[in-house]
C-alpha cells in the first residue's frame, strides 16, 4: 500500500476564513489576532477603541504575516456601531466567518452587593454583557444571510461558573454571557453556525492589571499561581488564543453551546478573572 506523503510543515487551519476580533488592540485579542493570521486567515479585522494601538496591531499583522488586516473603531456597546463594523467587513472582504467577541472592561470600584454603583454597573453590562450580545446578533445575521457555516466565540471567564467577594457587576455580566451562548447556539444551530466561549482564569493582562492593581506579570503569576492544581505552568495570552483557535477551526465542527475551561484546575480566586 502506497503512504500517502506527510508535511514537515504544520497545516494552516483557517485558510480563506475572514475573521473579527473586538478588543483586539492587546491582551488575549492581539494574541488571537496573531495566531489567527499564522494560520492564514484571509483577513483579520482589529475592532476597539484604542485606536493607536489596534492601528499598530493590524500594521503588524500586515508586516509579518498578511497584508489583509485592518483596523476598525468600535465601541460594542453602540449597536450601530456593531453593525456597521459587520457591513464595512463585508464591503472589504465579501464575507465572514469568525467571530471572536472579546472586548470588556471593569469597573473603577470594588462593586459589592452593599455599595453598587449603577451608573458604573449599567455600563460595564453595556460593553460586557449587551455587548457581546450585539456582536453575535450581527455577525449571525451576516452568516445565515450569506450562507455561511460560521463559528462565533465569546470570551467568558472563570468567574462565570462561581461567585466572588466582589467585582458582582463583572460576575454578573460574565454569568449572562453564557446564557448568551446556550441561546444562541441553540438557535443557530440550524443554519450550521456554531457558538462556544472560552473562560481562563486570571491571566497577566492590561485589564487584569487594572483589576487587582497589580503592574507586572510577575506580580499577577504570583498571587493567582497557587490557586490552581497544575503546577508548572503558567496561564498566557497564547494558551486562550490557541484555545480559540481550536474553536473557530474544523477541529471542532461537531461543538457548539460548549464553554471551554481555560484554567489550569482552578481551586479558588481570592476576586473574579478580569482578562480580556
Amino acid at each position: 500500500m502506497t503512504q500517502e506523503p506527510t508535511s514537515n510543515f504544520p497545516m494552516k487551519k483557517l485558510q480563506g476564513k475572514v475573521a473579527i476580533i473586538t478588543g483586539g488592540a492587546s491582551g488575549i485579542g492581539e494574541a488571537t489576532a496573531h495566531l489567527f493570521a499564522e494560520n492564514d486567515a484571509k483577513a483579520v479585522i482589529i475592532a476597539d477603541i484604542q485606536d493607536e494601538k489596534g492601528r499598530a496591531v493590524a500594521e503588524s499583522i500586515c508586516s509579518t504575516h498578511t497584508d489583509q488586516s485592518s483596523y476598525f473603531h468600535c465601541d460594542v456597546s453602540d449597536e450601530n456601531q456593531v453593525k456597521s463594523l459587520v457591513e464595512w467587513t463585508l464591503q472589504k472582504y465579501g464575507q465572514l466567518d469568525i467571530m471572536f467577541s472579546n472586548a470588556a472592561i471593569v469597573s473603577r470600584s470594588d462593586q459589592t452587593i452593599l455599595d453598587l454603583n449603577f451608573s458604573e454597573f449599567d455600563r460595564l453590562f453595556e460593553v460586557n454583557a449587551r455587548g457581546m450580545a450585539t456582536c453575535v446578533k450581527h455577525a449571525a445575521r451576516a452568516m445565515v444571510e450569506k450562507k455561511v457555516r460560521g463559528s462565533i466565540v465569546c470570551t467568558t471567564s472563570a468567574a462565570a461558573s462561581r461567585g466572588g467577594v466582589k467585582r458582582t457587576d463583572y460576575i454578573m455580566a460574565k454569568h449572562a454571557v453564557l446564557g448568551l451562548v446556550r441561546c444562541a447556539s441553540q438557535q443557530l444551530g440550524v443554519y450550521g453556525v456554531r457558538v462556544n466561549s472560552v473562560s481562563p482564569s486570571a491571566i497577566a493582562t492590561p485589564l487584569t492589571s487594572n483589576c487587582i492593581h497589580k503592574t507586572s506579570e510577575y506580580e499577577v503569576n504570583l498571587l493567582y499561581g497557587p490557586l490552581t492544581s497544575l503546577k508548572g505552568a503558567v496561564l498566557t495570552v497564547r494558551h486562550v488564543a490557541e484555545a480559540v483557535l481550536f474553536l473557530v477551526s474544523e477541529d471542532s465542527a461537531f461543538i457548539t453551546g460548549h464553554d471551554l475551561s481555560v484554567d489550569g484546575g482552578l481551586i479558588s480566586l481570592p476576586g473574579p478573572n478580569c482578562n480580556s
